[in-house]
């Protein structure tokens, strides 16, 4: 019986802890940025998509500005939109404005991250380490967890994700 119950505990305690590696996240006064991710990337690919939630929780607007990571030269915020039945891509040169109040959500075929000249292919189960740039909240270092490639986070499965693949 004691190694049932053992077993029960150490199954709870590993599950807990696989959660706990799987969900990250960051604040930055009134901002919260919840789950950084990004896509494993095949090799010889120059480009990667960044993702994540940021949620003003305060009375005034931030703007992201910009950012770094480890493996890109270069860091863009983009945005995809319909434009008469075909979808455009376009970088936002002065960053997005995070309302307060507002919930901004950088997800695949919306508003996403370029990682442009990328050093090296981005491995599933691994993390990149970035830094995003506020207005007003200044820079928050991050680690984007890297999905399967197509992939997205367990916990966003099922949620009408776009099945855009390129970013």
């Amino acid at each position: 019986m004691k190694s049932v119950l053992l077993a029960a505990m150490l199954a709870t305690t590993l599950t807990l802890a696989a959660t706990a590696v799987s969900a990250h996240e960051y604040k930055a006064g009134s901002l919260e940025i919840k789950h950084p991710w990004s896509r494993a990337t095949p090799k010889g690919a120059t480009i990667a998509g960044g993702y994540m939630t940021i949620i003003n929780t305060g009375a005034t607007p931030d703007r992201l500005i910009g950012g770094s990571t480890a493996v890109a030269g270069k860091f863009e915020i983009h945005e995809m939109s319909m434009d008469n039945g075909v979808m455009k891509m376009r970088p936002l040169t002065n960053g997005i404005e995070i309302k307060p109040g507002q919930t901004v959500e950088f997800k695949p075929g919306s508003y996403h991250l370029m990682f442009v000249g990328i050093s090296k292919p981005l491995e599933q189960g691994k993390r990149v380490k970035g830094t995003l740039e506020f207005e007003k909240a200044g820079k928050v270092d991050v680690e984007y967890g890297v999905e399967a490639i197509g992939g997205t986070p367990k916990s966003e499965q099922g949620g009408g994700h776009s099945g855009h693949q390129g970013h």
